[in-house]
């Protein structure tokens, strides 16, 4: 049903995957963190295809929970699946959004053929999601949506996001 899921401690611009996702903010157009770093690693070309997609079918930019692909530029993937997932409130339960950039983006995964993808910790970073629900989510999400995505490869990056990852991918007791 779902894909193996598998864990590295490392960085996601150097996974040599199918499609790499981006855990983008809604403009597209390049910021800080994963996104930042897989615009410069990446070079103009992806820059340059998120510009065209804001001049023509995301003039608002794209919105929390969804998922669009660009050409991944130097990367060693093949596409980028940029998804934005959502700031953490304290005040308001908006993890199904987050779940939602999850599906979204290996439904747009299904659609390039990609059988192996990598992700970061979505919302974990300067959007300030607690990493081990972040981890949560990401984890059962991806283990309950149906794909044909073979491998998901959560790229992590630090000791603390590699280690509540690996507590949510552990199986019951």
């Amino acid at each position: 049903m779902g894909a193996r899921i598998t864990l590295v401690q490392g960085d996601i611009t150097t996974q040599e995957v199918d499609a790499v996702v981006n855990a983008a903010n809604s403009g597209l157009l390049g910021g800080g963190g994963v996104d930042g770093a897989i615009h410069r690693r990446g070079g103009p070309e992806i820059l340059a295809e998120c510009r065209q997609l804001r001049a023509t079918s995301l003039p608002d930019g794209l919105p929390t929970g969804q998922a669009v692909a660009t050409t991944a530029g130097k990367l060693p993937a093949q596409h980028v699946i940029h998804t934005v997932g959502p700031v953490y409130a304290k005040s308001k339960d908006r993890s199904e959004l987050l779940a939602s950039a999850y599906r979204e983006s290996l439904r747009v995964a299904d659609e390039l053929g990609a059988r192996t993808v990598a992700f970061p910790a979505i919302s974990a970073g300067v959007y300030g999601w607690p990493m081990d629900d972040a981890a949560r989510v990401a984890v059962e999400t991806v283990g309950f949506t149906r794909t044909a995505v073979e491998e998901v490869r959560f790229v992590l990056f630090g000791d603390d996001a590699y280690e509540a990852f690996t507590r949510a991918a552990q199986p019951a007791h």
